[in-house]
């Protein structure tokens, strides 16, 4: 579809309460599907690529500073279009803080919001920001994943514009307090399970708790041991979790 000029590519499966579903930056609808072939067998699963990730244009996306909030509304705008009213969030990572934000700014339109991976607010390390933004000349070993991933998806050229824009975006949220969606927490009214991983980098247990309690009804779950990727590492567990919360909601 093509929304305010950029084309956003979805798939639409299923039957039931809608699931919005929204994978991490630079990802893919394709990256969550052992989660979304659990729940089309009960609810209708909308599944997102975010703007300039996956099959969305335009890519190499140059980010700015605005981009969660541009980009939570555009989706909501996707939801007028398709003529969804009400629908579960679940996302991770940048999906994630979408699908708070998205809460945040409409409430009455979400019925319960799950995130890993996300935390309403970003705090990653400068000397982190850095790597990030050569991450395709000059990976840590931590993210040598990532770098591999994205150069074999988009190619290294364009890999390198899309890191290095999406670290000088994450810099400019950072110097002007590195708020997402933790000043909106009060206004998300819907459940919210938010989840992380013990050793997430990007987001700390202690991030996240404190979002979840900053949220009306809000709860916090931990992946043990986990880092930021648990639908890898995590997947049956995550895969059950999530089940279970949007049976229950």
């Amino acid at each position: 579809m093509t929304w305010y000029g950029q084309q956003i590519y979805y798939e639409d499966d299923g039957r039931g309460d809608v699931v919005v579903l929204l994978p991490g930056w630079g990802g893919s609808i394709v990256d969550l599907h052992r989660l979304r072939c659990e729940l089309v067998s009960g609810f209708r699963v909308i599944a997102v690529d975010l703007p300039g990730s996956g099959r969305s244009q335009p890519q190499p996306r140059r980010y700015t500073s605005t981009y969660y909030l541009d980009d939570a509304r555009l989706l909501l705008g996707l939801l007028d279009e398709l003529h969804v009213e009400v629908a579960h969030l679940v996302g991770f990572s940048d999906g994630g803080e979408e699908a708070l934000l998205m809460a945040a700014l409409q409430p009455a339109r979400a019925l319960s919001v799950l995130t890993w991976g996300a935390a309403g607010r970003i705090v990653t390390a400068p000397e982190l920001l850095h790597r990030l933004a050569y991450l395709l000349d000059d990976p840590i070993d931590a993210l040598k994943p990532l770098a591999a991933y994205l150069a074999e998806r988009y190619g290294v050229d364009e890999a390198r514009i899309m890191a290095s824009s999406w670290a000088q975006a994450m810099t400019g949220i950072i110097d002007t307090g590195g708020d997402v969606s933790r000043s909106r927490a009060a206004s998300i009214r819907c459940p919210a399970l938010l989840i992380t991983g013990t050793h997430d980098p990007f987001c700390p247990p202690d991030l996240v708790r404190e979002m979840a309690e900053a949220i009306p009804r809000g709860t916090y779950l931990e992946a043990s041991e986990g880092g930021h990727d648990i639908h890898l590492s995590h997947s049956g567990w995550l895969v059950s979790t999530a089940v279970d919360w949007l049976s229950n909601h």
